[in-house]
């Protein structure tokens, strides 16, 4: 039978992952491709360092230019992260006319560009499928079984960590701090968990799916980004007595010649199926022109999930390896541009802390109305005169720089006591 030999740069958790399914699903491959997958070396940082994987005697190396270099290694698997050192060792890897696989949204992100005229250049693939939504084949499936239709718009569910969060605080009526710990205890959150509780995380894959699905590029500092820090517990409460459910959302829609481009927390309607996406699950909805609506559920993190998605990637590759490479790397629109954020047209969720006295409500909606934003809904139960209340408002639509002029001059009035919160609508 013959054999593709691999290499794989980084043996952490998802590289660990991959030598685990090589392993348990050698017979399942063998017999679906066709071909033998050989791993034939692993690059690794400490070469002491006991690790839970058996591997071969001779597959493990301290040197990553072993892999790189090999002349018998035609499919690189870059699992190292960050950008300065993968894109060294991808680049150096492409240029040797070896495929390469990666689950490095970063390095895709920041300097996709570069990568992927390499790749071309040298008539190489270079495949990320993981590098979006862990186990969802969500890159295949835009790519592929949704080529014949327009991407009309991309929800998206895409970060674990945040997602665990807000459903901590929604199931168990805990404060965001509290749910954030939990996180971390139960090994989703990083110490610093600020690429994914900052939206970071989800802008990179953002820019990926944006690619894959309108063919645009986008510079990261194109996409809106807004974390969850600042959402509260009476967020979450407010929002389900709506009948809405928070979930920090990457979002790309077309309108007209303009795309969206943005990441932020946001309320969506409890009866869509995202709203119940909770835990660390991913999901993402793309709307075709076609084929309407489709939702990709699935874990999006984690060794196998993951492992997963980049073997599926060298399987592809080895299917034939010197088939043309070409059109896995998506022609770029140029037709489309990207709308700035003070542009959207959103409904708006507005939470207020108000000295509850007569006319604050009148006050407010007259600022409002000033702007150009009408008031869909009201709540105020709380009553203690002289005292400060929550007063919570839904608008109707309206555009961005419109509610940010008027709550700045909202902000600043005597009677509302801290800065107010105010979070995006969106009806999928």
């Amino acid at each position: 039978m013959e054999e593709i030999k691999i290499g794989l740069l980084g043996l952490g958790t998802v590289g660990k992952g991959v030598v685990k399914l090589l392993e348990q699903s050698a017979t399942v491959i063998e017999q679906r491709l066709g071909k033998k997958i050989v791993l034939k070396k692993v690059a690794i940082k400490d070469l002491k360092k006991e690790r839970d994987v058996f591997l071969p005697e001779g597959v493990l190396t301290d040197q990553a230019e072993d892999v790189v270099n090999d002349p018998e290694i035609s499919i690189v698997i870059e699992l190292i992260g960050g950008t300065d050192a993968a894109k060294k060792l991808t680049l150096k890897a492409l240029k040797n006319k070896k495929h390469v696989v990666t689950a490095n949204k970063a390095l895709i992100a920041e300097e996709g560009d570069v990568v992927i005229k390499t790749a071309l250049d040298h008539k190489v693939a270079y495949m990320f499928e993981a590098s979006v939504g862990g186990g969802i084949p969500i890159l295949r499936s835009l790519r592929d079984g949704l080529v014949a239709n327009r991407t009309e718009s991309i929800y998206g569910i895409i970060n674990g960590t945040a997602n665990y969060i807000l459903s901590k605080m929604s199931d168990e009526g805990i404060e965001f701090d509290q749910a954030l710990k939990e996180a971390k205890e139960k090994g989703y959150a990083e110490a610093d968990p600020s690429l994914d509780i900052d939206g970071i995380d989800s802008a990179h894959k953002l820019k990926i799916l944006t690619l894959l699905g309108f063919g645009l590029k986008v510079n990261m500092n194109d996409i809106f980004v807004q974390g969850i820090r600042n959402i509260t517990l009476s967020d979450i409460v407010y929002a389900e007595e709506l009948g809405y459910k928070i979930k920090l959302l990457a979002i790309a829609k077309e309108i007209g010649v303009e795309i969206e481009v943005r990441v932020h927390p946001t309320l969506i309607p409890e009866d869509h199926l995202l709203a119940a996406v909770n835990d660390v699950y991913n999901a993402i909805c793309v709307t075709g022109n076609a084929a309407g609506q489709n939702i990709f559920l699935g874990l999006g993190a984690g060794d196998m999930p993951t492992a997963s998605a980049v073997l599926s990637d060298v399987i592809e590759i080895a299917r034939d390896p010197t088939r043309s490479f070409h059109e896995h790397m998506p022609m770029v629109n140029t037709l489309k541009s990207i709308r700035k954020i003070d542009e959207v047209i959103s409904k708006y969720y507005i939470r207020l802390s108000v000295v509850d006295q007569p006319g604050v409500l009148s006050g407010i909606a007259n600022i409002l109305g000033e702007h150009n934003i009408s008031i869909a809904s009201v709540i105020q139960k709380e009553r203690n005169v002289g005292d400060t209340v929550p007063l919570i408002m839904m608008t109707h639509e309206a555009k961005e720089h419109e509610i940010c002029q008027a709550m700045d001059v909202i902000d600043r009035l005597p009677v509302v006591d801290r800065k107010s919160m105010v979070i995006r609508v969106e009806m999928i």
